[in-house]
């Protein structure tokens, strides 16, 4: 009876074994991969590095006037609010998925500083491409695309496609919805032909159109090189 007793006590605990195993191993395969790569959530009241991020682009896009301190106040409250509605999002005061990518901030490990990381990237800069240099010569059209990836890799600029291209005051397309409009195959080749190193620009950080720039400051960087109707400089 006691030897009975004794295997069955055995089996009880290899199938609780068995059981935890399983467990274990279904979490792992059916959810961990999915948190790793979904964005985070942040909204009034969260404290994280995430907020402190978030914070960090708005307070260098003139957003955010507060302190970086990962809580997500009132005013960081304001300041999203402000992002979104500068950038064509549902403002909702939310750091959602939307708001997040368009900020540049992503919650998996693979968005490192001045790389472009994702499909969106590409699609973000066609955008900006064809809002801004629609019906320019091909060779311009890569030389707007090219002046986008040169300020990513500045100190001086944000470090990501999102982040340049929405930085406040940057480009007038952004302030006037144009952003939005759908890229052609086009913008879209030009958009990819930089991203795979073609750069017309010359490496300028810059450019305008001379008709009408009325700013003594951008005319005085230099010149380096000029396509259709835009002039690029450093």
């Amino acid at each position: 009876m006691k030897i009975l007793l004794k295997n069955r006590k055995n089996i009880i605990a290899i199938a609780l074994l068995i059981i935890s195993i399983i467990l274990f191993l279904s979490y792992n395969i059916f959810f961990r991969e999915d948190r790793n790569i979904s964005y985070a959530l942040s909204k009034y009241g969260s404290r994280s590095d995430e907020v402190r991020q978030i914070q960090t682009k708005l307070k260098r896009w003139g957003y955010y006037n507060g302190s970086v301190d990962g809580i997500y106040g009132s005013q960081t409250l304001s300041a999203v609010k402000w992002f979104q509605s500068k950038n064509g999002l549902s403002v909702d005061g939310v750091a959602g998925p939307k708001t997040l990518q368009a900020m540049g901030i992503y919650s998996s490990s693979n968005n490192g500083g001045g790389a472009i990381n994702s499909s969106s990237d590409l699609n973000l800069l066609s955008r900006l491409v064809y809002a801004e240099s629609r019906g320019e010569p091909y060779t311009g059209q890569v030389a707007v695309a090219s002046v986008v990836l040169n300020r990513v890799k500045s100190s001086s600029f944000p470090n990501s496609v999102a982040g340049v291209i929405y930085q406040s005051g940057a480009f007038s397309v952004v302030s006037d919805g144009q952003i939005n409009l759908s890229p052609n195959n086009t913008a879209k080749k030009a958009a990819q032909d930089a991203i795979n190193g073609w750069d017309p620009s010359y490496g300028a950080i810059y450019y305008f159109n001379p008709n009408t720039a009325k700013s003594a400051w951008i005319w005085s960087r230099p010149l380096t090189v000029v396509i259709g109707n835009h002039r690029f400089c450093k």
